[in-house]
């Protein structure tokens, strides 16, 4: 009790005399007249009042700011005030510029406790002790930050404040004042940067952006207005404000004390471009920058905000309204700056691992496992990795208005240093000491994510927080560079990269959040598929070490068979959009195929019985096509490589009665079966479905669930399921001879999820690659192919009344178009000769006996005589087209909104029109906007979304 009395004559509130804690002047920002509201009610403030003075000496933190400035705060004063907010811009930038010119800047890093508590001090009572140069800096950054979000969502095109307070030119009179905006660090630069740093070369040496000056031009829109000016009186403009600002930026990201060690500055001279890290386009290490990671995060974010500009437009007027933040950053940057600023940021971003700032917590305690949920928030490194991944993704992505790639002389279209100056020093890298840096780097990252998939313990290790950003970089590189490209497929980790994609499809194919990366990760596989290299690597064995649930037995061609059927088959029909691309791949793959183990032959059957299923079939106009490439993939197996897979020319055989059908398929026959499967169902539903034993409704469940491929629950019987024992003696008209979940035409149940449409970038259906046969060949293949289809008034009534979702009516001429057409002739030339063998060989033999004579047989078959020559190959690759490209930017921005929600929430709250944002109530979360689709526009808004689930 006597202590209890101590306590009590404690004062209740403790005195804070100095303000160490520096929350009352917060406070008072936040709810005193003289603070943010002041920005809004009260009309014309001066530049020279001192209540500017406050938003750069008050906040000691990014949270600072985007707590205390909201953009209701901003969007208000833009209505009530727009002044105001002119003013404010005005005043930080200017406030900015002189800080990075001044010679107190950047402030010397004080680790003592007085020094912080007398910083304090100075900023609670408004003391006139030394400056603190760098967190003024860093505040002006953080206020723009905030601000201009809420300037860009005004109107999707620039609207007229944009215009004039961010891109206007002042003239002036003496030539004197339009010197660059870096003030002392503009006569800097080429002193700093005298020694050749960089080893990628540039073919058009007279690039008018090798005289590296510092002065950038005007903005794209300004240029033609400018010349004519000077054609009738030459004047001199200062650059506008958001010219200004990039250079200083940039001249930021190079600033010693600032953002690199102080040990390289020459001299008085802070500003020093020199790459960031070691690897591309630099061999040495400018030395430890742990201290100033997060002053590199700050800057890069505010670049960030200027590119986002972008988000704020419609879809379809991406191309017509591009941002003039990123066309000037993208165009009319020195060649010195481009160079120094990419380089800077791969090799950031690549060495996402370095060890010298591997972990927060030091080199052994940062592996520990679990160790991550110690910490809250993200480490510093991770951060400035995210951002840089970020930034080079938007750069490297973007091709509005007069950044569109260019076509030469009849040539594919390519990026040129005036179009794009990122996506062509990109596709310039040539040195293979680049190639071998960037590809280690990218699959140490991949590695980094499959070990926290499957780690001994669960959860141990974080997943990598920009795995999506590292994908589409590394999508972006094998797109630009065709040299890195032949370097990756030539080298021995081709297989692994492969087989990292394709586990992260499986990982998050089953997420609707995480679908648009799907996507992304189906087109890379197709390109790399139409490479010859590639498919010359699919028989090496799989080294990569990949979560032991999708780990298969085979090569490597087995393991992307078995990927590419488990992203079809457990996914009942999400992700409908992938499948041509994910087809496409396995067509373009097959000539290379050797030795396929039973499971990855089965498989690739089951995913032909579920593509020729009438059901699915005559759902949709597009679907025949995933038909036709099944079937051309089948054909490629049996012209280059039919000795080498006896397994899967085994289950071909097997499967001889499909394959016949479908020579004779025509609507009735296809409209009967589903009516027979409905009668089917209607008399199941009849007698109860709680009298129905569980073999029953099993056998019942195979027979419906041809076309929608097996679900989930069917996975496991499905990999048990042998081919060995097949007995093709028998009567293939009973389901129990067929490999199961995919009967010889069974339709998919009421609630199943069809298989939909490819996509319109894809080859149409048609009979170009069907290599040529002989007259008598082809007799013989279409004698039975009649169309003769008789149609009854009830199958009439069935097909009006649509077979798909989407409601398409098939028709008997829309049948003979694409039936006509399949390349089934190989396909039954095989058979007519290898069916009468092998039944013969089951008929005299039996048990294993038969199986092995009869692969001993496939593996020395020779039907040279008999099949005809083998085509060209010509692999179908992916082609971009202008939905494609506002589908990827969509994407990418979505990916960079959700990453942006937390812990700031720059973007939050604003009238984004690039891709739609839904506003949603989740648990212990304060957070509740979430980007559910980020495709919008031109490809619709339900393939991809982004929300917060994918955060939790």
């Amino acid at each position: 009790m006597d202590g209890l009395k101590m306590f009590s004559k404690l004062p209740q509130k403790i005195p804070d005399p100095f303000n160490l804690l520096g929350d009352q002047p917060k406070l008072a920002f936040r709810s005193q007249p003289g603070g943010i509201a002041k920005l809004a009610t009260t009309r014309n403030i001066s530049e020279k009042d001192s209540y500017w003075e406050q938003y750069v000496v008050l906040f000691d933190s990014a949270s600072d700011v985007f707590t205390l400035i909201t953009h209701n705060d901003v969007r208000r004063a833009l209505y009530e005030a727009p002044e105001n907010v002119a003013t404010l811009i005005r005043v930080i930038t200017s406030r900015l510029f002189n800080l990075v010119s001044d010679h107190t800047f950047p402030t010397p890093p004080s680790s003592s406790v007085s020094s912080i508590a007398s910083s304090i001090i100075r900023t609670g009572t408004g003391g006139s002790g030394e400056r603190n140069t760098t967190k003024e800096v860093l505040n002006c950054i953080r206020v723009l930050q905030r601000v201009l979000p809420a300037v860009f969502e005004i109107e999707s095109e620039p609207s007229r404040f944009e215009q004039e307070v961010l891109w206007k030119r002042v003239e002036v009179r003496t030539p004197a004042q339009a010197a660059g905006p870096g003030g002392a660090a503009g006569s800097t630069v080429e002193q700093a940067s005298a020694e050749p740093q960089f080893v990628i070369e540039d073919e058009d040496e007279s690039d008018e952006d090798e005289d590296g000056h510092r002065a950038p031009k005007s903005p794209p829109q300004q240029q033609a207005n400018v010349r004519a000016n000077e054609a009738e009186k030459p004047k001199e403009t200062l650059p506008s404000i958001a010219e200004r600002l990039f250079s200083c930026l940039i001249d930021l990201m190079f600033c010693c004390g600032f953002t690199l060690p102080t040990k390289i500055q020459v001299d008085h001279y802070k500003i020093n471009y020199v790459i960031w890290e070691k690897g591309v386009g630099s061999t040495t290490d400018p030395g430890p920058s742990q201290q100033y990671e997060s002053n590199k995060t700050e800057v890069l974010r505010l670049l960030l905000v200027l590119l986002s500009r972008q988000i704020y437009v419609p879809p379809i007027a991406l191309f017509s309204s591009p941002s003039m933040y990123t066309l000037h950053f993208v165009q009319n940057l020195p060649r010195r700056d481009v160079l120094t600023v990419l380089c800077s940021l791969m090799n950031t971003a690549v060495n996402a691992t370095h060890p010298s700032s591997a972990n927060m917590m030091g080199t052994v305690a940062g592996r520990l496992p679990y160790n991550h949920l110690l910490m809250k928030g993200e480490d510093p490194r991770t951060s400035l990795v995210s951002i840089c991944f970020q930034v080079l993704c938007v750069l490297l992505d973007f091709q509005s208005g007069s950044a569109r790639d260019t076509t030469v002389d009849g040539h594919a279209s390519a990026p040129t240093a005036k179009t794009n100056a990122f996506r062509y020093f990109i596709m310039k890298l040539h040195r293979p000491a680049d190639f071998e840096f960037l590809l280690n780097g990218m699959v140490t990252i991949f590695e980094d994510e499959m070990s926290s998939l499957h780690g001994l313990l669960p959860g141990s290790k974080k997943h990598v927080p920009y795995m999506v950003e590292a994908v589409i970089f590394l999508w972006k590189l094998l797109e630009l560079n065709k040299k890195f490209r032949a370097y990756l497929l030539e080298s021995d980790k081709a297989m692994d990269v492969m087989a990292y994609l394709l586990c992260y499809g499986l990982e998050i194919k089953d997420k609707p959040e995480q679908h648009g990366m799907c996507r992304v990760l189906s087109y890379m596989i197709q390109g790399l598929s139409a490479e010859r290299a590639f498919g010359l690597k699919l028989s090496s064995p799989l080294k990569a070490h990949i979560p032991q649930k999708w780990a298969t037995t085979g090569n490597a061609g087995d393991f992307m068979v078995q990927a590419i059927y488990s992203m079809v088959a457990t996914t009942s029909g999400s992700l409908n959009s992938l499948y041509p691309a994910l087809v496409i791949a396995l067509s373009n793959s097959a000539p290379y195929f050797k030795n396929l183990s039973v499971t990855s032959s089965a498989r690739l059957l089951q995913l032909f019985n579920a593509f020729s299923n009438p059901s699915f079939l005559l759902s949709d106009e597009g679907h025949p096509r995933l038909l036709f490439f099944i079937l051309e993939a089948f054909n490629s197996v049996l012209l280059y490589n039919l000795q080498e897979n006896p397994n899967l020319v085994y289950a071909i055989l097997h499967a001889h009665k499909q394959f016949e059908d479908l020579g004779t398929f025509t609507l009735a026959r296809g409209l009967r079966e589903i009516r027979r499967i409905q009668q089917l169902k209607e008399e199941r539903a009849a007698q109860g479905r709680g009298s129905i034993d569980k073999g029953k409704r099993r056998a019942l469940d195979e027979e419906e669930g041809g076309a929608g491929i097996a679900p989930p629950s069917e996975k496991a019987r499905l990999l048990q399921r042998e081919m060995g024992s097949l007995d093709l003696s028998r009567s293939t008209e009973s389901t129990d001879t067929l490999p199961e979940g995919a009967a010889r035409h069974g339709d998919e149940d009421s609630h199943a999820r069809p298989l939909m449409s490819p996509t319109a970038t894809e080859t149409p259906t048609g009979s170009e690659g069907v290599p040529p046969v002989s007259e008598k060949a082809r007799g013989k293949m279409r004698a039975g192919r009649s169309l003769s289809g008789d149609m009854t008034g009830s199958l009439e009534r069935l097909a009006a009344s649509g077979i798909g979702r989407n409601g398409f009516v098939p028709t008997q001429e829309w049948v003979a178009s694409w039936q006509q057409g399949l390349p089934l002739d190989t396909i039954m030339l095989s058979i007519s000769e290898l069916l009468p063998k092998v039944q013969s060989l089951q008929s005299s033999l039996s048990g294993a006996s038969a199986s092995n004579a009869i692969i001993d047989l496939l593996r020395s078959a020779n039907l040279d005589q008999v099949l005809p020559k083998p085509p060209p190959l010509s692999p179908r690759r992916f082609m971009w087209s202008d939905a494609s490209i506002v589908w990827l930017t969509s994407l990418i921005w979505g990916e960079i909104y959700v990453r942006g929600m937390t812990p700031l929430g720059i973007w939050n709250n604003t009238a984004v029109r690039l891709f739609y944002v839904k506003h949603a109530q989740t648990q212990q979360r304060q957070i509740t906007e979430a980007v559910t689709n980020v495709v919008g526009g031109l490809l619709g808004r339900t393939e991809s979304s982004q929300s917060l689930g994918r955060r939790q």
